[in-house]
């Protein structure tokens, strides 16, 4: 079995990073409170007085417009069966559709949604009855418009028939890349939501990367434009336009493998080796966020396997990485962040917000595959294992060897393996810190004598280089795979493996010393027979 970084290495036929899906608020701001209801009623529509019983009159008005539109354009008009996946509905409409834009079908659903509603209270000095609007919510029936565009694919706007008539926007950025592509006469083989294969990976990754607020913007106004409107012109020209925030986007990195059988077993071993990716001290490496007890959010390693395809979740606050092999082709690494604020970004959909999103997204998968690279390659050769195992000379000056079983050894690659990630490297006096409390002994008797002896094995054998023009060493990445090999073979492995088959162990119902013991048996039986037949 090859190891991951191997396989990302040489198994990796096309890498595509780019937003998938993106699910959008889109809402007029003034209109999400009590009092800019009541401004837009008494002083925009000039009403003597702020109460909901105004507001149905506009929203049947919406209604019939919405119904008219369907109507005139011969769009089918469905309700939604509780449970219907909407999603199977959509391809199989746009399957039939015959051109490259248009209005697939209408869908209705009833949804519970924010709306305003009117509270009688009394007036404390004359005690007579007055309405005031309050925030509320209720079961809504919604419009979802199925549409398709020529320029982002399949999408749908989903419209709220009661004020302030929030609506949501749907869209794939993969869709929109194939479009792209389609466009430019670039050949590519779709992968679901993604691609297979592309003529030209390169412009591809460009188009994933020119998918900017910009135009997700414009692609909105486009269709509000050519789509019922709820707010008639003279509404908008006072200030009353739909905004734009973010609810949820998915961050995607697409790796396509050259084979099904190689990719089924990577993955396997991949969640295998990283069940503790969701533990506070590892998210807080992905993601780079300190992690303290007021952090809100249960961190766990979640595996959920739909048929036989297992797919691994590790969440942070309200965001998630989700990491499963697509299709049985591709290893598809995502994260989807559900909430801006869990990173100190605001919701609106801005330049600036999609590209700190973007940047905290991408770099979260591209750290869960660091991590997991670390943890499962970590294989040494023969010839390797052997040198290390004896003294040796290099460019003439002897040094001693680094044995597997040496205590000073292991506590020596230990503490190494903490020093990997420094810019500036580490100096003799940082190392015999730390490898102090590893052997177990107070921090005097360890001289700079010693430590120089060991920082010259170190560096013989390649552990370790000088960084020029001073006293500080780094660790090579030879030093880092191999410290993880020897402290974890060692502490995983070995010391537990033995503590369970030696005879003096106590007796524990251990699956690996029940086994030990059915070997014992079966080869004492067996050369007792042979004894016997002789």
């Amino acid at each position: 079995m090859p190891s991951v970084a191997e396989i990302l290495r040489s198994h990796v036929t096309l890498e595509l990073e780019g937003i998938d899906r993106m699910y959008l608020n889109v809402y007029v701001p003034s209109l999400q409170y009590a009092g800019g209801v009541a401004t837009f009623l008494r002083q925009h529509r000039g009403y003597l007085f702020a109460s909901s019983v105004l507001l149905e009159p506009i929203s049947r008005a919406f209604v019939a417009k919405m119904a008219a539109f369907a109507v005139a354009h011969q769009i089918p008009v469905i309700s939604f069966p509780k449970g219907q996946r909407k999603d199977e509905l959509a391809k199989a409409a746009l399957a039939q559709f015959p051109g490259t834009e248009g209005v697939l079908f209408v869908g209705k659903a009833q949804e519970k949604t924010p709306v305003m509603r009117t509270e009688k209270r009394w007036n404390q000095r004359t005690g007579r009855p007055y309405p005031w609007l309050v925030r509320s919510t209720a079961m809504v029936n919604h419009w979802y418009w199925y549409c398709v565009d020529a320029d982002f694919g399949p999408f749908f706007l989903k419209f709220s028939t009661y004020f302030p008539y929030t609506a949501k926007l749907c869209l794939n950025g993969h869709e929109y890349l194939k479009r792209q592509l389609t466009q430019r006469g670039i050949p590519f083989t779709s992968l679901d939501n993604g691609l297979l294969t592309c003529a030209e990976p390169t412009v591809a990754q460009a188009i994933c990367d020119g998918l900017s607020a910009a135009k997700i913007d414009r692609f909105l106004r486009k269709w509000l434009r050519r789509l019922p409107h709820p707010f008639p012109a003279r509404d908008r020209a006072a200030g009353y336009r739909y905004a734009v925030s973010i609810l949820q986007a998915e961050f995607s990195l697409t790796q396509v493998l050259d084979r099904p059988h190689t990719g089924r077993l990577f993955f396997e071993e991949v969640i295998r080796e990283n069940l503790d990716g969701g533990r506070p001290d590892q998210v807080q490496l992905l993601f780079t966020r300190r992690i303290t007890r007021q952090t809100p959010g249960r961190f766990r390693t979640r595996v959920i396997t739909e048929g036989v395809v297992p797919s691994l979740h590790i969440d942070y606050k309200r965001t998630r990485i989700k990491q499963y092999h697509k299709e049985g082709r591709a290893l598809r690494t995502e994260t989807t962040i559900n909430d801006t604020r869990d990173f100190r970004i605001g919701r609106r959909l801005t330049a600036t917000n999609l590209a700190t999103l973007r940047r905290i997204g991408f770099y979260a998968n591209r750290r869960l595959l660091q991590v997991q690279r670390l943890s499962h390659d970590c294989a040494l050769g023969d010839d390797t294992f052997t040198q290390l195992q004896q003294p040796r000379v290099v460019h003439g000056q002897r040094t001693a060897a680094l044995r597997f079983a040496d205590p000073r050894v292991h506590a020596l690659l230990s503490a190494l393996v903490l020093f990997r990630l420094l810019p500036q490297g580490f100096s003799n006096q940082q190392l015999r810190t730390h490898l102090a409390p590893l052997r177990h002994r107070p921090l005097d008797p360890l001289s700079p004598g010693q430590m120089t002896y060991d920082l010259r094995r170190l560096r013989l054998h390649g552990f370790i280089e000088r960084i020029p023009r001073s006293h500080r060493y780094r660790v090579t990445d030879f030093g880092l795979r191999a410290a993880l090999f020897f402290t974890r073979a060692y502490t995983r492995l070995l010391r537990p493996g033995l503590a369970t088959i030696v005879p003096q162990a106590p007796t524990t119902n251990i699956t690996l010393r029940r086994s030990f013991d059915h070997l014992e048996r079966a080869m004492d039986q067996w050369c007792a027979a042979a004894g016997l037949a002789a």
